[in-house]
């Protein structure tokens, strides 16, 4: 899954796709790269973020949303969006699945991905993007993450997705330690006991910098590769990254020599 950031403030390229113009020739060229999904943001989620308007992420993401489809129509677009009414606007307007990191939480939201008939993305998140990083303490982690993600599940199913539509996300930087996310990577067989498809998210992000001692969130390319190398070895099913072309390499040449590795280890 390749980020499409439209905002002025997301932590690694804010202000570089603001232009909807920009951002449409963004998203193709990750297409281009190998990427199945294009996740097209409006509201930047970064520890601190101020929220925007329902009007200004409407303006923000249904262009790009519409341009993208236009130039390729077979494309697979989402919308990482917690607001029902952008979420039904980029619906109409050709996403197929709603990146929700408050896990269908606004009223009406589950209901509406329901009707759609949309894939949804469930992500763990303690508080909101401008408060979650003020207490990062857990008595049991995983578990916590677990619990949290079966009940908004069972929310969804309840309001009439399908169980088929549902994927789970841990959310990794979000109200969460920084040596919480190699934690939660290595316990994606866990989260997969859950029954649905499980995304991992660690693309540039702070906790990769704290490891490798890079500062810069767009120096962090190796690094997050790594994390997504470790996270495809742990068996998730969608790595959303900023940096679709290399990360896609370094996972073919993995994923060829894990299938010799299989191989070999078949009596």
């Amino acid at each position: 899954m390749g980020i499409v950031n439209a905002t002025p403030d997301s932590f690694s390229d804010g202000g570089r796709f603001l232009d909807p113009e920009r951002a449409v020739l963004h998203a193709l060229s990750l297409l281009e790269q190998g990427a199945t999904w294009v996740d097209v943001g409006g509201e930047s989620t970064r520890p601190g973020a101020t929220p925007v308007s329902k009007a200004e992420e409407l303006r923000r993401v249904v262009p790009v949303i519409e341009g993208v489809l236009r130039e390729r129509p077979d494309a697979w677009v989402s919308v990482d969006t917690t607001k029902p009414a952008v979420a039904a606007a980029a619906i109409r307007a050709g996403a197929k699945m709603v990146n929700d990191v408050s896990a269908l939480a606004a009223p009406g939201m589950a209901s509406l991905c329901a009707e759609a008939g949309v894939d949804v993305v469930l992500m763990h998140m303690r508080g909101a993007p401008r408060t979650m990083q003020a207490d990062t303490r857990y008595t049991d982690l995983v578990g916590e993450i677990i619990r949290f993600l079966r009940q908004r599940a069972e929310v969804a199913v309840a309001a009439g997705v399908l169980r088929d539509r549902i994927t789970v996300d841990p959310g990794l930087g979000f109200g969460k330690a920084w040596e919480d996310n190699p934690r939660l990577i290595a316990e994606v067989p866990r989260l997969k006991e859950l029954g649905y498809p499980v995304l991992i998210g660690a693309s540039r992000k702070r906790f990769v910098g704290a490891l490798t001692g890079v500062d810069r969130p767009e120096d962090r390319v190796a690094g997050s590769i790594g994390a997504a190398l470790a996270a495809a070895r742990a068996g998730a099913d969608l790595i959303r990254v900023h940096d679709v072309g290399p990360t896609r390499e370094a996972l073919v040449v993995f994923m060829a020599v894990e299938a010799e590795w299989t191989g070999l280890s078949t009596p």
